[in-house]
């Protein structure tokens, strides 16, 4: 693909399993990008066990017969089923200068293909990225949402809470150049969860910038139930440890937390067994901060008992993250 003048030639690279209810939406949302140069759309689909492959070859068909489209829609194979490996499919079939990377559940607003090429043009970065901005669908989905938008909840990193641009450790989603992509080797295929993060300390580690552009703020739908979010957070735990392990200079204080949190409770109910007042410290301390953060929720959640709901989301967040940590899987596949 050539580029338009000074604009660079786009791929928008989607990963697709069991998301045959969300990819339209995707699609269209990326079908609506405002960016006027190039851009192709690359799906590549995991086997699964809705219609997933029907949605992405339809609308790859679709695009097809419309000579006038600008965003025409191409269809591989992940035959592995992970992000990763889905991803590094779709990258080696795009023909981009910039590489686009969108979840089937994120919901682009139609400018942000635009914003992104000049801020990574602006920067000279490596991969730009902006702010997850969690919208449910769903009571569950809706308090979980809540909970994520606290810094309390999801965390202090940059991507959930950052206001001020410029370089950080990563970002959500994704923009990178092509050639500094290509330079690191891609995406980790032995990484189900975590492989965002560990890319961009590849390409940090070789002197690329990722930069946070907080006007590329993503709508983003978490998990509908409970159940869910602690096999989601479970698992962004042990697969932390995993990259953690390789690479112990990727560490952040805040990684600590969860595990931390886990532990403490864990002494603190030995020394409860024993009859010694004092393990309740921990537990006491942490309900009072999970309920004050709840009540800071108030905008977004003006019910007591949804605030009182959201304070659970906080503990089934970290309670399984810090366990996946601590008891998760001690090896990459």
């Amino acid at each position: 693909m050539s580029s338009n003048g000074d604009l660079p030639s786009v791929s928008v690279v989607i990963p697709a399993r069991n998301c045959a209810a969300e990819l339209p939406g995707c699609l269209d949302a990326v079908s609506a990008q405002t960016y006027p140069g190039p851009m192709e759309v690359i799906v590549a689909t995991a086997p699964s066990t809705d219609d997933t492959e029907a949605v992405a070859q339809r609308r790859a068909h679709t695009a097809g017969s419309n000579v006038r489209s600008a965003r025409p829609v191409r269809v591989v194979s992940n035959p592995a089923g992970t992000t990763s490996s889905g991803l590094n499919w779709a990258i080696s079939a795009a023909a981009g200068e910039i590489i686009v990377r969108v979840d089937a559940q994120a919901r682009l607003p139609a400018e942000y293909v635009e914003r992104a090429v000049a801020t990574l043009q602006r920067t000279g970065a490596a991969n730009v990225g902006g702010v997850q901005n969690p919208v449910g669908q769903g009571e569950v989905s809706r308090i979980i949402a809540a909970a994520l938008s606290s810094p309390f909840g999801g965390g202090p990193a940059a991507f959930r809470q950052g206001s001020d641009e410029g370089p950080v450790d990563t970002v959500y989603l994704g923009v990178f150049d092509a050639g500094a992509l290509a330079s690191v080797g891609g995406f980790d295929e032995t990484l189900l969860r975590n492989q965002d993060y560990e890319l961009n300390w590849r390409l940090r580690e070789q002197g690329h910038v990722v930069w946070l552009d907080p006007s590329l703020a993503v709508e983003y739908q978490p998990r509908s139930s409970w159940a869910g979010l602690a096999r989601q957070y479970f698992e962004y735990g042990a697969w932390k440890r995993v990259v953690i392990a390789r690479s112990p200079r990727s560490i952040q204080p805040r990684q600590l937390a969860a595990p931390a949190l886990v532990i403490g409770l864990g002494l603190s109910a030995l020394e409860l067994a024993r009859g010694r007042l004092r393990g309740g410290i921990v537990p006491a301390a942490y309900v009072g901060a999970s309920t004050l953060a709840a009540a800071r929720l108030r905008q977004r959640l003006p019910l007591v008992g949804d605030r009182l709901r959201a304070a659970a989301a906080f503990a089934v967040m970290h309670l399984s993250w810090g366990t996946g940590f601590l008891i998760g899987r001690r090896r990459a596949r």
